[in-house]
């Protein structure tokens, strides 16, 4: 029997396949401004007997006719299931996606203790970063490299998108370092972001899952501030559509 996970998020759309419980296929594309056309074009391929839909549109998976049985699941709970299959001995996730960010205490199995999301604003997360990194004119892919590339010394203090990037602009005016002002952004939304895990209960192991994993200047700042490495999973954007896949196989038996 075929299981398919899907995490339709804010930015983007994951699908993880199983067959025979194991992993057979991954996709990835953007959410656009038609997410269930864009669901139904990374499931062109790859019908599912069962697809379990989770993330911001996954009530919109359910309510669409999508040529299979679908069911749904909480973020957290994917999160908790995936890592738990990816990384057994995890005991926090830090989920930093593209609007919003989580933190998630867990024990043994993917089971969720407490958890904290930030997900009233865009503050801290991919989208943040996205826009900032166009201030600077530097490829978000390449945003963290330029950042670390920076020399500690100065801060921003607000974590609101459009004030941030009006501090950025005052420092550059002030004759300020870009590379200098870009590595003070990532420690403001590293800063939030360990305030956040304190509050939940940072326990090692820490994974450090979603699209803002692949940054290096927020991965080497987290490591730096909580004082313990972060382990990142193979996938760390898929952690969500693999968990959701993982909750199908018990229900298709």
């Amino acid at each position: 029997m075929t299981i398919a996970g899907i995490d339709i998020g804010s930015r983007s759309i994951e699908l993880v396949v199983l067959e025979d419980e194991r992993i057979t296929h991954r996709k990835r594309v953007p959410t656009t401004f038609d997410p269930m056309r864009q669901v139904r074009t990374v499931l062109e391929e790859h019908v599912p007997d069962l697809l379990v839909a989770t993330g911001y549109g996954r009530t919109l998976a359910a309510e669409a006719d999508l040529g299979t049985q679908v069911e749904t699941i909480t973020e957290i709970k994917a999160y908790g299931l995936g890592v738990a299959h990816a990384c057994p001995e995890a005991r926090t996730i830090l989920d930093i996606g593209g609007q919003d960010t989580k933190v998630i205490a867990m024990g043994e199995n993917g089971r969720v203790f407490k958890f904290e999301m930030n997900d009233r604003c865009a503050a801290g997360t991919g989208k943040f970063l996205e826009h900032l990194a166009t201030v600077f004119q530097i490829p978000i892919e390449e945003f963290g490299q330029y950042a670390l590339n920076g020399k500690e010394g100065l801060s921003i203090n607000s974590m609101c998108t459009v004030f941030a990037e009006t501090e950025a602009t005052s420092l550059m005016a002030r004759g300020h370092a870009p590379e200098d002002i870009a590595l003070a952004l990532h420690g403001s939304i590293v800063k939030r972001t360990a305030t956040m895990l304190n509050r939940v209960g940072l326990k090692a192991p820490v994974i450090f899952a979603g699209g803002v994993a692949h940054n290096p200047c927020v991965r080497t700042l987290l490591s730096r501030t909580i004082g313990s490495d972060v382990t990142i999973p193979e996938y760390p954007d898929m952690i969500g559509a693999l968990g959701a896949a993982l909750h199908g196989v018990p229900l298709s038996r």
